[in-house]
């Protein structure tokens, strides 16, 4: 017969275990350094209406103006929210527009899919949840200041 006490853990020393695992991915350094760089250039919003909207339910990926709420400083859901972040302003930066926003054209199309904004998001940010009334309305706006998919995606026009 076999001594099952040999590989059990008693309860104090798991949460033991998990204790000091938690600490140890305090000290990984990534998902901490939350910036901010400075606005250099919105889009020409097609109106106030749509600036708040993106504003709300887009802004904090897609801009410089990200809210870093509490726990975007505590791993490991940091790593996950900087990572968001990080690649949302790859992607489109409304707070960037002087440089090329390669993935602009498609903001309208993400929206009206419900690709986005995405639901791990408005699970922590009820005010980014959209109506379907807000969605077409964001929908519209995004299509009206940035253009859609195959126009070029910029929303600028031609000669600008």
């Amino acid at each position: 017969m076999k001594d099952s006490r040999r590989f059990s853990v008693s309860p104090a020393r798991a949460a033991a275990i998990v204790v000091a695992f938690f600490v140890l991915m305090q000290a990984v350094p990534y998902g901490r350094k939350h910036t901010n760089p400075a606005v250099s250039q919105e889009p020409a919003w097609d109106s106030p209406a749509t600036r708040t909207a993106f504003l709300a339910a887009c802004g904090d990926c897609h801009s410089n103006r990200t809210q870093w709420p509490w726990y975007s400083h505590v791993a490991p859901v940091s790593w996950l929210v900087q990572h968001d972040v990080d690649e949302g302003r790859s992607k489109l930066n409304a707070s960037e527009m002087g440089r090329p926003q390669k993935d602009a054209g498609e903001a309208a199309e993400a929206v009206r899919s419900g690709e986005m904004p995405p639901r791990q998001y408005t699970l922590m940010h009820p005010e980014a949840r959209l109506s379907t009334e807000a969605r077409q309305t964001l929908v519209a706006g995004l299509a009206t200041t940035f253009g859609t998919e195959g126009d070029g995606g910029s929303g600028e026009e031609e000669g600008d």
